[in-house]
């Protein structure tokens, strides 16, 4: 009964936060700040879910092989590679470093 009550309570909660955006007037979206923040926003959000996902390990904070990917990744796009080479690069030294024991 429990998961029924969370997934109704989620459902309803996603509904009115889609029904909350779209009862936004127009001119506030159309504000500088509004603007800027909703550009800003996805880009600092899928940061914090790629450093929550890489360092850590339920509560505790960890450098395994996903921080070396994840440097991997990184040098790659510094590099300005393809996409495609960007996440070839992050899962091969990933599976490299724990097939080393890491």
């Amino acid at each position: 009964m429990n998961i029924w009550l969370a997934i109704g309570l989620t459902v309803v909660g996603c509904y009115a936060v889609k029904l909350a955006g779209l009862l936004v007037p127009a001119g506030v979206l159309e504000r500088p700040l509004v603007r800027r923040l909703a550009a800003l926003l996805p880009v600092a959000l899928l940061a914090a879910l790629t450093a929550q996902q890489a360092f850590a390990d339920g509560r505790a904070l960890v450098l395994d092989a996903r921080a070396a990917g994840l440097a991997a990744a990184a040098a790659a796009l510094l590099l300005r590679a393809p996409f495609l080479l960007v996440v070839a690069a992050a899962v091969l030294v990933t599976a490299g470093v724990r097939a080393l024991g890491g």
